[in-house]
Order: C-alpha cells, then sequence, then structure tokens
C-alpha cells in the first residue's frame, strides 16, 4: 500500500495496513537521527516513515523552513518580521507593527509581489507526489498571523479595544492565506490543504471563546472554503486547549484537527474521538512531554498501542503524530518502540536509510 493510498483509506475509515504517520522531529533529534541513520538530516522523515509530505508557502516558512546554524543568528522576513534563532528554535526579535497607531497598522501590506517565491517552495514536494500523500500548508491564517506582525500584547488588546481595527486586520491576513491557497491548488494536484491558527496556551484559550467566535471565526471559514470548494480535505492546526472551540471548527468545514495536545485541559485524545470521532479525524495525541521522553519501552509500547487502538476503534479516523516534536531527550528505544507499535520496525527504517543512501550516491537522475 502506497502512502497516498494510506492516508486516504485511514480518512475514510477503510482497513489499511499500518496505521498513517506524520511526524515532527524536534531539529536536535532530527540531527541524533541523521547522524544514527547516516543519512541527511532533510531525509530523516521519509526514512522514519512519514506518510505525508507537504511544506509551508506562508509565514511558517520564514519561522521553519529558513535554517541557521548558530544562536544568535537571525534574518528580516517578506512580512518584515525579525527572527533570531533562539535554543535551535526560529524566535521573533522584531514585530514590524508593534506600537504602530491605527492609521500605521492599516497602511500595512503583506508581501503579494512574493507570491510566486513562496509557491515555488511547492515544487519539490510535488515532484515527491508518487510516493507521498501531498499537503500544502497556507498557516499562520488569522491571529497567529497579525500577532506575529503586531506583537501579542498589541493583537490581543485590539481585539479588546479596539475590535474594528482587529477584524480588518484578521480580514487581511485571511486573504493572503486564501491568495496563497487558491494560486497552490490552481497549480498543484494536493492530497489535502493544511491551515493553522494557534489560539490557545497550555491550560486555556487566549482569547474569550466568544471573541473568537465574533472577530476569527468568519474568516477562518472563508480560509476553510479554499480546500471544501475544491473536495479536499481541510486540515486545521492548533497547540493547546483549543476544546471549546472544536464544534465551531467542524461547523465551518474542518475535517482533520492536530496536534491534540493531549496533556492539556478537554484535550483527551480517546476523549475527543468518542465525542467527534464520527465527523472528523484525528493527526497526533502522542505524548512527547511525559511517555515518550520520560517512560519506559514497556510504557510506551503500552500507551502507544491504547492511543492508536482507541483512535481507530471506528475502523480509521487518525493519523499517528506527536502532540509537539519529538524531543531530543527522547530515548532511542522509546522512538523505536513507538514505530513497532504502529507497524515500522526498526529494520525497515534502516533499509529504508540505506535506500537513500544509495540514492544520494547515484546522484540526482534517479
Amino acid at each position: 500500500m502506497t502512502s497516498r493510498e494510506r492516508v486516504t483509506r485511514a480518512l475514510r475509515k477503510e482497513p489499511t495496513d499500518r496505521v498513517p504517520i506524520f511526524m515532527w522531529f524536534h531539529p536536535r533529534t532530527t540531527r541524533q537521527l541523521a547522524q544514527r541513520l547516516e543519512i541527511a538530516p532533510c531525509d530523516v522523515a521519509e526514512a522514519m516513515g512519514n506518510d505525508i509530505c507537504q511544506t509551508w508557502v506562508n509565514n511558517n516558512y520564514a519561522m521553519e523552513g529558513i535554517v541557521h546554524e548558530q544562536d544568535g543568528e537571525g534574518h528580516t522576513d517578506l512580512w518584515g518580521i525579525g527572527w533570531v534563532r533562539r535554543f535551535d528554535f526560529n524566535q521573533i526579535e522584531r514585530f514590524p507593527l508593534a506600537g504602530a497607531a491605527p492609521e500605521q497598522v492599516l497602511r500595512y501590506r503583506f508581501p503579494e509581489e512574493h507570491s510566486d517565491f513562496l509557491l515555488s517552495l511547492m515544487t519539490p514536494v510535488i515532484e515527491r507526489r508518487r510516493d507521498f500523500y501531498i499537503g500544502c500548508d497556507v498557516s499562520p491564517c488569522i491571529f497567529e498571523m497579525y500577532w506575529r506582525l503586531r506583537g501579542m500584547e498589541d493583537a490581543l488588546l485590539d481585539m479588546a479595544e479596539a475590535p474594528a481595527l482587529a477584524n480588518e486586520m484578521f480580514r487581511r491576513c485571511a486573504g493572503f492565506s486564501i491568495a496563497l491557497g487558491e494560486a497552490a491548488c490552481e497549480r498543484y494536484a494536493l492530497d489535502w490543504f493544511w491551515t493553522g491558527d494557534d489560539v490557545a496556551g497550555q491550560r486555556a484559550m487566549m482569547m474569550s471563546p466568544a471573541a473568537w467566535r465574533e472577530l476569527i471565526k468568519p474568516h477562518l471559514e472563508r480560509v476553510f472554503a479554499v480546500g471544501r470548494t475544491r473536495g479536499l480535505p481541510v486540515a486545521y492546526h492548533c497547540c493547546g486547549a483549543l476544546r471549546p472551540i472544536i464544534p465551531d471548527l467542524i461547523e465551518i468545514g474542518m475535517d482533520i484537527l492536530n496536534p491534540v495536545q493531549a496533556n492539556c485541559p478537554g484535550m483527551d485524545a480517546l476523549e475527543l474521538k468518542r465525542e467527534f470521532g464520527s465527523r472528523i479525524a484525528f493527526m497526533g495525541g502522542v505524548d512527547t512531554q511525559g511517555v515518550l521522553p520520560f517512560g519506559s519501552v514497556e510504557q510506551v509500547r503500552r500507551a502507544t498501542r491504547r492511543l492508536i487502538d482507541g483512535m481507530t476503534s471506528d475502523g480509521g479516523g487518525y493519523i499517528l503524530a506527536a502532540s509537539h516534536t519529538i524531543p531530543p531527550n527522547a530515548p532511542e528505544e522509546n522512538v523505536f518502540a513507538m514505530y513497532e507499535e504502529a507497524g515500522v520496525s526498526r529494520e525497515e527504517i534502516f533499509d529504508r536509510a540505506a535506500q537513500i543512501r544509495a540514492r544520494a550516491a547515484a546522484g540526482p537522475s534517479r
């Protein structure tokens, strides 16, 4: 069964040879696995059995797609946001609209002139269409995009004290995501449409559900419509405790929820499956804060088996993924035990790494 067939059938709740996998790794974890498997870091996800291949065409490219070798190195992106690498990840150090007056905020223009470049980031992904289920990531879509421009404090204050300004800027943020998404759908043969907008923290949402419904939900519905009108499954990423708005997300067209941070209030994966599993699929739920880094191999096996069995109790509707990135302190034996419970053996991973090495040695003419 190909990866594309595996994911497609799982989302339809049809039998598969194993649960689909889309695992994300901390940068240091990626380097550790690359060294262990004797391959380039960019090939780790493939070697480990990921079934999905996608990339960012919006501002997440600036956060995750531009890689610096050392902490302290940085860049200013196409949106005017300043980034610096801290503790292995790019972090924002300059918000171009922080402290700006409303009229200055409204003069801001998105980098539409760079849309062709951003969309071209999909080219190497599409070249892998034969081997993977293909997606295009247009996140961050609304609130998360705005606070990257405005700063978190000012963005939240705008929602409370200047809702008309916030609503207009949310409309523009969504509009840029929509334009990129529509162009990507026209240019490329996609399997799903990936969206995202972090609006929740570890304990609760960043704003009230009522404020989210008034100011963000209508614009997110417009973003979702890009995929829905083209018959594509719509995946939505939001970290944290977003339980209060899951019914709303379903109402406006979400098909797959990621990453299901089970340690957050209201986000137990199996409970969400029981409540919403007849209407949506899930991707995530692997505990990367407790069991995987600190449990025994047997505890990891039991937790993984319980998660997979529970999340596929109705025949499917689940993609195995981490609730966050796989941390560098997760013991190698625990990581391989998780994969083995998902139907991917250590031998299979090392065999795939050997094939990747052979492909690299043969050159680009494969």
